[in-house]
């Protein structure tokens, strides 16, 4: 999936809110990196047997939810029923929000609201990582804006970012809900407005809003995640006032996120071999004929390159005896057959070619940016980042110079 492919699915429907008068399109608790847990929560869900329409409560229900928001949001039990209001609002906010979207389909039986998926493709996209749900979400914001005829009044305060042009949008948004939906309070609107303002602010690069007024800041990640542990600096150790361009560090706090994130990419990479590749290993040896891929591998080894350990790029479904007699001799994880190594990036980065190229028949999983930051991390050089987008002959090149 590229922001083409969304623009295109997109581009299918009309956002229009002075048609819908759907004042929840979008929600307080729909963060990008909310919406993207959400979204892998229902994705493992159906995965995993669950069944269609299902409601909220499924999907939060379900162990796989139960552990992950716990561990990572810090919520109560999900289980208990003094959590059924919070809980509520949690995920049936991004649910309502994907319905909006048409990436889910939603339809009120009774007192209950019943969803299913209406494109899988864009949730499984959506689901993959946080940055996907972000540009998706902010894709989907700015389509609903210009739909609704909003856009020129946020397009013209990001131009100008002062305080009556700041006070003007906000204007604009809230009689426009209060005109046009059934939100008629500013407290209210004020609370979708944050949320629609500030994720297309990160994403220009703007000042935003921040306590009811003017940001004195360009609104940046942590400003508008809903875990206000900060999902990279807290992974990576960076100090918050050392700019990233200017951080080398490669200390990781293995903290309860890390964890999630580096299972998920796995759980994804699995799934997406075993139902697109009749589950066969990437590589082909003699030690993956007839053999499973049963090993998802990290090329560059997650306690070596923890940075990199959450990355589908980085990672390569194996089988069992390629896993732990070539990549790893002699069954000793922490040892790294490195002329294995070289073979699997060379045949990683043609997986990954075919799949960008929509050559593989599958959906789009990979992004070449993301690759080049595996490749210059795992071998320690600045060349990968600078190669043109699409320039595999030089990708195989760069990798070949450092196993001579």
């Amino acid at each position: 999936m590229t922001n083409g492919l969304i623009e295109e699915f997109l581009n299918q429907s009309d956002y229009d809110i002075r048609k819908s008068k759907n004042g929840r399109w979008i929600d307080q608790k729909c963060a990008f990196d909310a919406v993207c847990f959400v979204a892998d929560c229902v994705v493992d869900y159906l995965h995993n047997g669950g069944t269609q329409p299902f409601e909220s409560p499924e999907i939060w229900h379900s162990q796989y939810s139960i552990e992950n928001v716990m561990k990572l949001f810090g919520k109560p039990n999900p289980t208990t029923k003094s959590t059924l209001d919070e809980y509520n609002k949690f995920f049936r906010q991004p649910l309502k929000m994907l319905a909006a979207a048409k990436v889910l389909n939603e339809e009120k039986k009774g007192i209950t609201i019943q969803f299913s998926v209406a494109n899988m493709d864009i949730l499984e996209y959506i689901a993959l990582r946080e940055r996907n749900a972000f540009d998706f979400i902010c894709l989907y914001i700015e389509k609903t804006l210009k739909d609704s005829g909003l856009w020129d009044s946020f397009a013209s305060f990001f131009d100008e970012q002062n305080r009556d042009w700041y006070d003007k949008v906000k204007d604009d948004f809230t009689r426009f809900c209060k005109q046009y939906t059934p939100i008629n309070t500013t407290v209210e609107s004020g609370r979708i407005f944050n949320k629609v303002l500030n994720q297309l602010a990160c994403k220009y690069r703007k000042k935003g809003t921040e306590r009811g007024r003017l940001s004195k800041n360009i609104i940046t990640f942590d400003k508008i995640v809903y875990n206000k542990t900060n999902w990279y600096d807290d992974l990576t150790g960076k100090d918050k006032n050392v700019a990233r361009g200017d951080y080398n560090g490669t200390k990781v706090v293995e903290t309860p996120d890390y964890d999630y994130k580096v299972n998920r990419a796995m759980k994804n990479l699995r799934y997406f071999i075993n139902t697109y590749f009749n589950g066969e290993p990437e590589f082909l040896d003699r030690f993956s004929i007839g053999q499973k891929a049963s090993a998802i591998h990290h090329i560059f080894p997650k306690s070596e390159y923890p940075e990199i350990a959450t990355y589908l790029e980085n990672l390569i479904a194996l089988s069992s005896a390629q896993h732990m007699q070539e990549a790893h001799p002699n069954g000793n994880t922490r040892a790294i057959n490195k002329n294995f190594q070289y073979l699997l990036l060379i045949t990683k980065t043609d997986k990954i070619r075919k799949n960008i190229l929509r050559e593989d028949g599958a959906p789009l999983m990979y992004h070449f940016k993301d690759f080049m930051f595996v490749l210059d991390r795992g071998l320690s050089t600045e060349y990968f980042e600078g190669l043109p987008e699409g320039d595999y002959d030089a990708v195989i090149k760069g990798i070949e110079i450092n196993y001579e």
